[in-house]
């Protein structure tokens, strides 16, 4: 099987311009940088309550705890919730009715109060991916891409590791891409 495609910052954009087209768009593009800008896996964005994410003032939270039964791993953890992606969450927050605080934090049509299952959310990003022309990207690619990303701003494998929910460093390295980029600032290091 074939990796995720890690997604430049032009895909990306273009990925976030075809949502923008489409209906739910303020929701859409809230799961699909939560993958991009925090990590998250697409069965972890599907079991996020709206507590989770918000607090009682409404206003998204600096610190989204999961716990055992939201990870794949089954390990709890914390994700750091950057404030660009703050910034989006709570657009989508403001665009909706307040929820019960175990609602499902992104709803569906068909299933407000549970929301997404990982699998219809997996397809739902693979449609996007492919609405938007990108070859090769699937509902991991938002987790590569933050990989990468971070990787070639100098975070530390063990950083990556642990933002990313692994256990081990060998499982992080895979999720790194050496983008060009990476690459020429490499070589003009020599």
């Amino acid at each position: 099987m074939t990796q995720a495609k890690t997604l430049t910052a032009a895909e990306l954009r273009r990925a976030n311009d075809y949502i923008a087209t489409r209906p739910h768009a303020a929701r859409n593009r809230a799961m699909l940088l939560t993958t991009h800008l925090a990590g998250l896996r697409v069965g972890e964005v599907a079991l996020l309550s709206w507590s989770d994410a918000v607090d009682a003032n409404g206003l998204v939270r600096e610190e989204i705890r999961l716990n055992a039964d939201q990870t794949k791993g089954r390990h709890p953890r914390t994700v750091y919730v950057s404030p660009k992606l703050r910034k989006e969450l709570q657009i989508y927050v403001n665009s909706i009715p307040a929820r019960a605080p175990e609602a499902a934090f992104f709803y569906t049509q068909k299933h407000p109060r549970r929301g997404f299952t990982p699998n219809t959310l997996t397809q739902l990003f693979f449609n996007l991916y492919r609405g938007a022309g990108i070859k090769g990207a699937s509902s991991h690619s938002g987790r590569r891409t933050f990989a990468t990303s971070l990787s070639s701003k100098g975070a530390s494998i063990r950083v990556l590791m642990k933002l990313m929910g692994h256990r081990n460093i060998s499982t992080t390295i895979g999720y790194v891409d050496a983008s060009d980029d990476m690459l020429r600032r490499a070589v003009e290091l020599a």
